[in-house]
């Protein structure tokens, strides 16, 4: 299993495995042998594939083609209805991902039957993290109904049109605040748009919403960031031990915060979730509210920060369109949802056929995997015209597929696209000459896509 593992990637290990031991994190030597079960045996399947020639396994290997993907997707939706990918079908058309996202032939859950028995069973051998995640089971992004919808029920009150509009007013106190603090640092010099803005709107506000502790947020993105990327799949084990780190950290603190809820229940969502019975009397066990709880938390924020950061770079690329909006503000909502068509802050996500199908006439069998690329089929010209132009008036923006389709459209849809909105809206209001200055960093995540790192600056007459 180690066989094709760097030489780095082992020190690495040994260090994480040494430190591990005198912090409590979790470090044993099974947290390596999952990482070499999965992600190692699936860097090497990738790497084989793409000496083969495999297009899509070039993507998922090459930092390059992940900041420019749009001629990689132009390929991709040369065959329909699917390409080939290193690991199964991948699709980039905006129909065929649609009718997948929508199909009941096709799930999230029983994903590590994709592995070879022998992997399956070492699986078993070293048993479940102990500690809750956003890509297993229990977490909504990992089971199928009629779990999922159990646990959907449960949540969505919290995300309903009326919510969210009755949150506006306080989204627009707390974008106000942030930039009265940018304003005089941005007077001086440049300033980090993410970490000093597109970053505290969202988690300020989902932390808010769920009863967490102010000092706590600066933490909740620090665990995010480092979490995003057990999204993805054949991570370096540098990667795969700092995510697991973050989720374990994060694990910790949710019990212990939902612990206190429990004897000081306050007026929010977690208060409600540790309390609340479904309509059976069935509720939530431990490591499903914990499971359900830090996916609220970490997709209130984690999307949201690449909605805002993207669409600011957007509009830094385009003063054109800037213009627009300064004449006609009322295309800000319009204009948030070209920015999700246009630079999908989630690029991609994958279903499992849980029987024997087909799609367009092509088989797909029981467990087998296909790849729906949002982000390239918000770029299909069949769907939209002259799909590479950013329009923050196209008249058919909305029909993206950016916060997927079907039973796993996401939550927190209409709570994203309010706060992206005031936040966009109300920055270049605010600061008309707010232009890019130096180098922008990328998030080093495949499947999210955003932006690390973002200076900017104002304009000077």
């Amino acid at each position: 299993m180690f066989l094709t593992t760097g030489w780095r990637e082992v020190i690495g290990m040994a260090a994480f495995l040494v430190d591990g031991a005198r912090s409590g994190v979790p470090s044993t030597p099974a947290l390596a042998v999952r990482w070499g079960l999965t992600h190692g045996l699936l860097r090497t399947a990738i790497a084989s594939r793409e000496r083969a020639g495999n297009a899509d396994a070039r993507l998922l290997r090459d930092p390059a083609v992940q900041a420019e993907p749009w001629e990689h997707y132009r390929e991709l939706r040369e065959h329909r209805p699917f390409a080939r990918g290193p690991m199964g079908h991948v699709t980039a058309h905006h129909d065929l991902c649609t009718a997948v996202l929508r199909s009941d032939d096709f799930g999230v859950a029983e994903r590590e039957t994709v592995f070879p028995a022998p992997v399956r069973a070492g699986m078993r051998l070293i048993g479940p993290r102990r500690y809750a995640s956003v890509d297993d089971a229990p977490s909504m992004l990992a089971v199928d109904p009629p779990d999922h919808a159990r646990y959907r029920r449960l949540v969505s009150r919290a995300f309903t049109a009326k919510a969210v509009a009755a949150l506006r007013t306080r989204t627009e106190e707390i974008v106000a605040d942030l930039l009265d603090e940018l304003e005089p640092d941005l007077r001086r010099g440049p300033v980090d748009l993410v970490p000093r803005f597109a970053a505290q709107v969202p988690v300020t506000v989902i932390a808010e919403m769920l009863g967490v502790p102010p000092d706590m947020r600066a933490q909740l993105l620090t665990w995010g960031d480092g979490a995003a990327a057990s999204l993805d799949f054949g991570l370096p084990w540098s990667l795969y031990a700092e995510s697991e780190r973050s989720l374990a950290a994060f694990d910790g603190w949710l019990r212990g915060h939902l612990r206190s809820l429990r004897s000081h229940p306050g007026d929010d969502l977690l208060s409600r979730l540790v309390s609340v019975s479904d309509d059976d009397g069935s509720g939530l066990s431990e490591q499903e509210l914990v499971a359900t709880s830090m996916l609220i938390l970490a997709a209130g924020f984690e999307t949201t920060v690449n909605l805002i950061s993207n669409g600011a770079q957007r509009l830094f690329a385009h003063p054109d369109q800037q213009a627009v909006l300064a004449g006609q503000p009322d295309l800000w909502p319009n204009a948030v949802d070209e920015v999700l068509r246009h630079d999908s802050p989630v690029q991609r996500t994958a279903r499992l056929a849980r029987r024997d199908t087909e799609v367009e006439g092509v088989p797909v069998r029981a467990g087998e995997i296909v790849v729906t690329v949002l982000g390239a089929a918000n770029r299909d010209p069949a769907v939209f015209t002259d799909p590479d132009r950013f329009d923050v008036a196209r008249a058919n923006a909305r029909e993206h597929v950016a916060f997927s389709s079907g039973i796993h459209y996401c939550l927190g849809a209409a709570l994203a696209r309010m706060e992206g909105e005031v936040a966009l809206r109300e920055l270049f209001t605010r600061f008309p000459g707010l232009h890019a200055t130096g180098t922008p960093t990328r998030r080093p995540t495949i499947i999210l896509r955003g932006w690390k790192s973002m200076p900017v600056a104002l304009a000077h007459s």
